[in-house]
């Protein structure tokens, strides 16, 4: 079994992340955000991504990166769940940059550690690992066809296109990109077509893909325990202070006992998450396993966290202008990304060898 204690480094870096979170994102700028054409944050990438180093984190120190792990990433991505930062991390600093890892890509990849460029993996945001991305086809050094939904489609410079068991990169000025209504505006989905666009060969096989994908759903996880933990933090501050025949609500054992309950899975969820990140970190045998696990898990605790922010606030809490919306629709897209939980739990069965219902 793997630590799953933080580590003093890590604690550092949460705090750093934290700060520059606050103060370039918070709800109410993120919530101005939803309603602005950019794809994404570029100022809070340039912070977070750039300044703070944190693209580079898994990318070994020879190609400009930090040497470090994912379990670091992870600690970002926790972050990131607490703020809904518009940010596309999860797209081009994990599942992209797992790939290329995979790949043994060096020029493009040192361009994802300084943040210098993003690049998307272009599949369904709903790709679970494993899963053969169909719809492109490749032929005498270009790629044809279209993929719906890709995440932060909008956003990236250059796309990572699955084709025909291979993997290319695609300029994404020769792609043709349509922006599409997202229920998570925080992370915009694009739909994107290639038409004889020119693409150069990165991995052969589906190894790259499978590792982008897998990486991306272990990661994900630790994604959804941050934002259910801010979803707690704010309902149980928030019933403190909310008075209702003389005493605050908090105080009522129904609404106790539900926050004691989601504390329990939060705590639950905090565990597989780790153990996920900590699989990721150091290529264990049984990561699939772990992600597996943590996306079944922590899928639901996220949306069953956002659902308890929103009525648990009351009428507030169903207004435009509250942040719960913002967590609930993050928390309901994730439960869709890289695979539904239904999925994993499937997946899971057939990892460790369980007979089908």
């Amino acid at each position: 079994m793997s630590d799953l204690l933080y580590s003093e480094i890590e604690n550092d870096l949460r705090a750093s992340v934290r700060e520059v979170l606050e103060d370039k994102a918070p709800w109410t700028s993120v919530l101005a955000g939803t309603e602005k054409d950019e794809p994404y944050d570029a100022e809070l990438w340039r912070a977070v991504a750039g300044r703070l180093g944190c693209a580079g984190l898994p990318v070994p120190e020879d190609l400009g990166g930090a040497g470090a792990t994912w379990r670091e990433t992870a600690v970002v991505m926790e972050e990131l769940g607490r703020f809904t930062a518009p940010v596309p991390f999860l797209s081009s600093a994990i599942t992209a940059t797992a790939a290329l890892l995979a790949a043994g890509e060096r020029d493009l990849l040192a361009r994802l550690a300084a943040a210098e460029e993003i690049a998307v993996l272009a599949v369904p945001f709903s790709t679970a690992p494993g899963a053969a991305p169909a719809g492109v086809r490749a032929a005498d050094g270009t790629v044809t066809g279209e993929v719906t939904s890709v995440a932060d489609g909008m956003a990236a410079g250059v796309f990572l296109v699955p084709a025909d068991g291979g993997l290319y990169a695609v300029d994404a000025a020769d792609a043709r990109r349509t922006a599409v209504t997202s229920l998570d505006m925080t992370r915009r989905l694009a739909d994107v077509a290639f038409s004889g666009a020119p693409a150069r060969l990165v991995a052969e096989g589906p190894d790259a893909v499978r590792a982008g994908l897998l990486t991306g759903a272990a990661m994900l996880a630790s994604e959804q325990l941050g934002l259910a933990e801010r979803c707690l933090d704010d309902t149980v501050a928030y019933v403190k202070t909310r008075y209702q025949f003389g005493r605050p609500v908090g105080s009522y054992q129904g609404l106790k006992h539900r926050l004691a309950d989601l504390w329990a899975s939060i705590t639950q969820a905090r565990a597989v998450a780790r153990h996920a990140a900590s699989c990721a970190a150091a290529g264990d045998g049984d990561a699939a396993v772990a992600a597996a696990v943590a996306q079944a898990h922590c899928s639901a605790v996220a949306v069953k966290a956002a659902e308890e922010c929103v009525q648990m606030h009351g009428g507030i809490g169903f207004t435009w202008e509250h942040p719960a919306h913002l967590y609930l629709k993050r928390a309901k897209a994730d439960s869709i990304a890289l695979g539904t939980p239904g999925h994993h739990r499937a997946a899971l069965a057939a990892l460790v060898d369980l007979p089908p219902a």
